[in-house]
């Protein structure tokens, strides 16, 4: 049976090119393997792809019961396969706290490591065969790094993710600085898409006791693009928490370059989480949070009702 491989839905670059990344060594080690997709990849992961020749995953919306699978770049069943419980779990890859909620079939490989990035991970975990990779999943590897360390600006970053990632560009004489601004360009652009899309594209469910919140950061080098369409997607707000049976939708907009995020206010609750979780008082229908940028370790954590 083909082992499918995938990361969690609304893929970013890290939960498109590790499922890549690990399809390669599982194959290189003479396993059937397949990486597969939970959603369209943002604009971010595309450019990646294009930019490395890699065929886009094929998108899948839910895996059979039995069906051999790997999990990389996160552990909540909220974000997997509606029947996950029911597939063959034979491994999980993440960086992300354990949330618990997925039952296996039998003992599983499970590495989860405090480290800013996925393939990070897995280049550990390839040993010498790390040594074969050829220039697209190096390229794949180098990109997932650079966007979830924000190219070293995020405070998840570890010397293991750097050093890494130095190695790679070495290895592809990759200029990290230009190739980072070309990633966070791409992922800046956000023209096409509805305000409902841009909610959901890079989104977490998260719940604070009884309330449920999506959990939507956008980083962008280009933050007032988004922040012009800030009333529109304050009700958009509202009709996708609606329609994906949340309390609320959060929205950070990360300014990668300032190294700040804009938390949009359009109501009581979130005026309430935002002074709760972030030590702030919002006056406005945005705050600004000097310092934030991580959704893993400086937003989530922090949130209180």
């Amino acid at each position: 049976m083909t082992t499918l491989v995938f990361g969690h839905k609304s893929p970013d670059t890290d939960s498109t090119g590790s499922p890549l990344i690990w399809e390669w060594f599982l194959t290189h080690t003479g396993h059937d393997a397949k990486a597969v997709l939970l959603g369209e990849p943002n604009t971010e992961a595309a450019f990646m792809l294009e930019r490395w020749n890699l065929a886009k995953p094929e998108i899948i919306s839910d895996v059979e019961a039995g069906q051999e699978c790997v999990i990389v770049d996160t552990n909540n069943p909220a974000e997997l396969p509606e029947n996950i419980n029911a597939a063959d779990v034979r491994a999980i890859i993440d960086h992300h706290k354990l949330v618990g909620g997925l039952e296996t079939a039998g003992p599983i490989d499970i590495t989860i490591r405090p480290l800013a990035c996925t393939a990070t991970i897995m280049h550990d975990l390839m040993g010498e065969h790390a040594g074969h990779m050829p220039e697209s999943i190096k390229g794949a590897m180098l990109s997932c790094i650079l966007s979830d360390t924000l190219e070293f600006r995020s405070p998840t970053t570890t010397g293991a993710d750097q050093s890494l990632a130095e190695k790679l560009a070495a290895d592809l004489g990759i200029n990290i600085a230009d190739y980072a601004a070309e990633m966070f360009a791409a992922k800046s652009d956000v023209s096409a898409f509805s305000d409902a899309e841009l909610l959901r594209m890079d989104s977490k469910e998260y719940a604070v006791g009884d309330t449920k919140f999506r959990v939507s950061v956008l980083e962008t080098t280009a933050p007032q693009l988004v922040l012009d369409r800030k009333a529109s997607l304050m009700q958009a707000m509202e009709t996708v928490a609606r329609e994906d049976g949340v309390d609320q939708v959060l929205l950070f907009v990360v300014d990668i370059l300032n190294e700040e995020a804009t938390m949009l206010i359009p109501n009581e609750l979130t005026k309430q989480v935002a002074e709760k979780s972030f030590a702030t008082i919002c006056s406005e229908d945005t705050v600004v949070l000097p310092g934030i940028m991580s959704r893993k370790k400086q937003i989530i954590p922090n949130l209180a009702v």
